[in-house]
């Protein structure tokens, strides 16, 4: 053993004998509240005044002169991160840079610490062509490491000039930390697309951009309302919330769409918008690319009867709002929670299907779905040996 290790463990108890007096008479033990007394309210605010003493101690005293706007900033955005990842401090330079360009990786990572989670892959995308999946862990990006990127400069990577490369450093199947690059291009927005098959229907949704709705309504104005729907969201990312309630008034959802939580504000109750004829029997498929307002949709037409297939979302039911700081940076927040009907907070838990179904993007999901409906539910040892086909599926890490 080293002879300074010796010198620290011979002297330890040295130590401790004099600095647990010290330590117990600096810190007398607190008088205990008598019965039924009410306890003082605690000041939100009343450790500011340490954070400013540990800022002037760290200025004062560390080793090497700190760059302390990086210090702020660093501790601006780790404070922002505790309350939810999707949070990010922007600084005044960085409001004034330039837009990064018009393609895109085709990917939405949700950062989570040092790390960053793929949870949606754009099908024939960038991303898909270099084998990027979602559930694929992101530790650098362009040689930067994701712990020190906000949520908003993680996003703003994923975009530049088209034709650009995007380095993203991902750990593979063995845990080996490996460079996959993707070259970014212009994506083009997805159409709705309808696939006929033995007395059922399959109605695919890429998102909920306006007028997806309306596409939809037109696509199915013939169509047989005594057969089955199924709706396909595997691959529908983000888009209105009143394009999402439209949807659902479409299919024949009435009432109560979600509701909504704002921050300062008294819940809201969001209606369904619109009313149409629903079909003889409505079916809902999921997967880790269920994301934002679908999930919304996917909640309210599960309460409404639809069963639900394929895999869990991700839960990312929720809004942000930007506020601007008097240095002239600012903030972006998570000021707006969607709840479902069911009262499932869906930043939290996302939706759960009623059968798990894992199938590959070659596959035939219509046939798939209508085989796994028309099969006799299996017993509990039945659905451990089929891979978990049940809904005791594994619950995704929450997002904060």
């Amino acid at each position: 053993m080293h002879a300074r290790t010796w010198l620290s463990v011979l002297s330890l108890p040295l130590v401790a004998a004099f600095t647990v007096p010290v330590m117990q008479q600096g810190n007398p033990p607190k008088p205990q509240p008598q019965a039924g007394a009410k306890a003082a309210p605690q000041d939100p605010l009343a450790g500011l005044s340490d954070i400013q003493d540990v800022l002037s101690l760290v200025q004062q005293n560390y080793v090497d002169p700190p760059d302390m706007e990086k210090v702020v900033s660093g501790g601006v955005q780790a404070v922002l991160e505790r309350s939810h990842p999707l949070n990010a401090y922007l600084t005044a330079e960085d409001l004034r840079l330039p837009d990064p360009g018009p393609a895109e990786a085709g990917l939405v990572v949700v950062k989570r610490n040092i790390y960053a989670t793929v949870v949606a892959v754009t099908p024939g995308g960038p991303a898909a062509k270099a084998g990027i999946q979602p559930g694929d862990v992101i530790r650098k990006v362009d040689g930067d490491s994701v712990g020190y990127l906000s949520a908003w400069s993680l996003e703003r990577k994923m975009h530049g000039p088209e034709g650009s490369s995007l380095d993203l450093y991902r750990y593979n199947a063995n845990g080996d930390l490996t460079k996959t690059t993707v070259v970014r291009q212009r994506l083009s927005p997805g159409a709705v697309a309808i696939k006929q098959g033995q007395g059922a229907l399959m109605a695919s949704l890429p998102d909920l951009a306006p007028g997806r709705a309306e596409e939809l309504k037109k696509l199915l104005a013939a169509a047989d309302r005594s057969q089955t729907l199924l709706l396909d969201l595997r691959q529908c990312q983000k888009g209105a919330m009143e394009e999402a309630a439209a949807v659902a008034g479409l299919l024949g959802a009435t009432g109560t769409f979600a509701t909504l939580q704002e921050a300062g504000k008294p819940e809201r109750q969001v209606p369904v918008v619109g009313q149409g004829t629903p079909f003889a029997r409505l079916l809902l498929l999921t997967g880790r690319s269920t994301l934002g307002a679908p999930e919304v949709l996917a909640s309210c037409l599960k309460k409404g009867g639809a069963k639900t297939f394929g895999e869990r979302t991700p839960g990312l039911g929720v809004e942000r709002s930007r506020f601007p700081l008097k240095q002239g940076g600012a903030v972006e927040l998570v000021s707006k929670r969607w709840i479902g009907l069911g009262g499932e907070k869906l930043d939290r838990q996302g939706i759960i299907p009623d059968q798990v179904l894992r199938m590959a993007d070659s596959e035939d999901a219509l046939a798939r779905v209508m085989t796994a409906l028309a099969a006799p539910p299996k017993t509990a040892g039945q659905a451990s040996e089929a891979g978990g086909a049940s809904k005791a599926e594994p619950a995704p890490k929450p997002l904060h």
